[in-house]
């Protein structure tokens, strides 16, 4: 089997000759250039060798002129606004050629084994492509997907051995030191795979998964690709000491990344101050919250599993009730449903990390975040009207909206009535916010290289309250390891938070000139209907 992705180049060339004025041109052109930003794959196996990136970095210059020939006279916003998400995205690639190279940088590039849907729209960080999304599919495996997975799957082994030629003269210290996480769960997902013990968070709820029926060339080929990847690990752990460079993309990369790329208008030393502010206010926050609650009984966690199941299933169902009930989000059964499929699991109270401490005290602030699945029911049944919002943007352009919106709800929840009939529970949120704002301020410090990962998580544990956070913990790993892997990603939930609430502060003030009363339905309706962009698009759009 041989699939190659990339689109020849001459065909760029022929059709970037011609001056197009309708935007038809532009949905196109974003069609043929996300198939040209995957890599090129030879039997199921991506291509990151040299030769292979520098007809990437050809193409991108012939796509760049492509796109530049657009006429956009007479446009609507939106549709130049969709002209800005390609053109972002272009940037991206731009950006993985220049400096992040991943594939060159990163061992964890290569773990390309997925056991849940994400809850963003595509997943977290960066992965040589193709991902394969084991909860995707439907289990007993039918013979076509069998075929598949034995195709992609068997590729892992030829892969990881091109990975240590890719990765020779990489000498990114952090990123090895701490990437035998990803290549472990790898080998562990294969391995509960094979044993039938593989269950998968989704959006419809959990999958099962299993070789049972398969047949004998998927076996082997889950079995090469499991020893495959925990040699792999074990070669990492080897070189790994030897790596002394830094990970950090440096302070004038960020920047440009971030303006150009993610579109947000935020300098890293911005970003720093205003993570700082909410970091302070979050502190403030719960003192304030504590002092005010100070009659009331002392809040205890749950510390019984079936006590705790019950708990979790009401907190989850009276969330959705009171978001529909405020006529925030529609009452249909797939909404409810999301937010259904997504209710927290026990942990016992010596393996809790800071959120399963959390919910242990109270789900809702948790929950809240899980608006998230809101959005993704919302992408699955509501496609948007823009073809080119359908699918998830690239390069995790979607952090600050999709992060920022589900950090901002769990504030925005609490102070539109949520805990009225619960106040402790509003000390879970400004514990919640302080965590954020402490990750997100260490995560910034590593990308300037003014500190390594060890210090970013003892950092980002001190700073939350409680002593919920532990920095030895897995949860903290790899936060700081995902945030270090794609630059932005650990200050989106405090940057998008503030750029959600920026979007009520304008809409109301509309309003208000207007003479007209706010209507808070009506803002999340109209919100709703820019899809998932970044926030400096959407408003844009909303101020029409």
């Amino acid at each position: 089997m041989r699939l190659l992705l990339a689109v020849p180049l001459a065909v760029f060339l022929l059709t970037g000759q011609a001056k197009a004025s309708d935007y038809r041109s532009l949905v196109d052109l974003a069609q043929d250039w996300r198939a040209f930003a995957a890599p090129e794959i030879h039997d199921c196996r991506p291509d990151y060798g040299k030769t292979a990136l520098a007809r990437k970095a050809a193409g991108l210059k012939l796509f760049r002129t492509r796109l530049a020939a657009i006429d956009r006279k007479g446009w609507t916003t939106a549709q130049a606004d969709d002209y800005r998400l390609i053109e972002a995205e272009m940037n991206g690639l731009d950006f993985d050629l220049r400096v992040l190279q991943p594939w060159a940088r990163d061992p964890s590039f290569y773990a390309t084994i997925k056991d849940e849907q994400s809850d963003v729209p595509a997943h977290e960080g960066s992965a040589a492509e193709p991902v394969i999304d084991l909860f995707a599919y439907g289990y007993p495996l039918s013979a076509d997907d069998q075929k598949k997975l034995a195709c992609q799957i068997g590729a892992i082994p030829a892969l990881l051995a091109d990975a240590r030629t890719n990765l020779k003269d990489g000498n990114a210290a952090d990123l090895w030191r701490y990437a035998g996480r990803a290549l472990h769960e790898q080998a562990a997902d294969l391995a509960a795979l094979q044993a039938g013990t593989l269950t998968m968070r989704t959006l419809e709820g959990p999958v099962h998964g299993s070789l049972a029926g398969a047949g004998p060339a998927l076996v082997s080929a889950v079995e090469a690709a499991r020893t495959a990847t925990v040699d792999f690990e074990r070669w990492v752990a080897t070189e790994a000491p030897r790596k002394t460079g830094p990970s950090g993309v440096g302070k004038a990369n960020y920047d440009w990344y971030e303006r150009n790329v993610h579109l947000l208008p935020l300098t890293w030393e911005e970003q720093r101050i205003l993570l700082q502010r909410e970091l302070d206010r979050a502190l403030a926050g719960l003192r304030t919250e504590e002092f005010r609650n100070r009659a009331l009984p002392k809040q205890e966690p749950v510390n019984d599993e079936a006590a705790f199941n019950a708990y979790a299933a009401a907190k989850i169902a009276r969330i959705t009730d009171f978001m529909i009930g405020a006529g925030i989000v529609p009452d249909k059964d797939y909404y409810r449903s999301a937010m259904q499929q997504q209710t927290g699991e026990w942990a016992a109270p010596d393996k809790r990390n800071f959120f399963d401490h959390t919910m242990a005290y109270d789900p809702l602030g948790l929950d809240s975040h899980k608006y998230h699945w809101i959005e993704l029911a919302r992408l699955r049944h509501e496609p948007n009207d823009s073809p080119i919002r359908r699918l998830p943007i690239l390069f995790n352009m979607f952090d600050t909206r999709s992060e920022g919106l589900a950090t901002a709800m769990e504030e925005w929840l609490m102070q539109a009535g949520l805990y009225d009939d619960d106040p402790r529970g509003r000390e879970i949120v400004w514990t919640m916010l302080a965590n954020r704002a402490a990750r997100g301020l260490a995560s910034l410090r590593v990308q300037a290289n003014e500190i390594k990962l060890d210090e970013a998580g003892r950092f980002h544990a001190r700073w939350t309250p409680r002593g919920w956070s532990d920095a030895t913990s897995d949860l903290v790993g790899f936060e700081q390891l995902l945030y270090l892997r794609q630059p932005g990603y650990g200050t989106s939930y405090i940057t998008g938070k503030l750029g959600f609430e920026h979007l009520i502060a304008a809409a109301s003030h509309r309003a208000e000139e207007k003479g007209d009363p706010f209507d808070f339905p009506a803002f999340f309706a109209r919100f709703n209907r820019t899809g998932i962009v970044p926030f400096a698009l959407a408003e844009q759009e909303m101020a029409e």
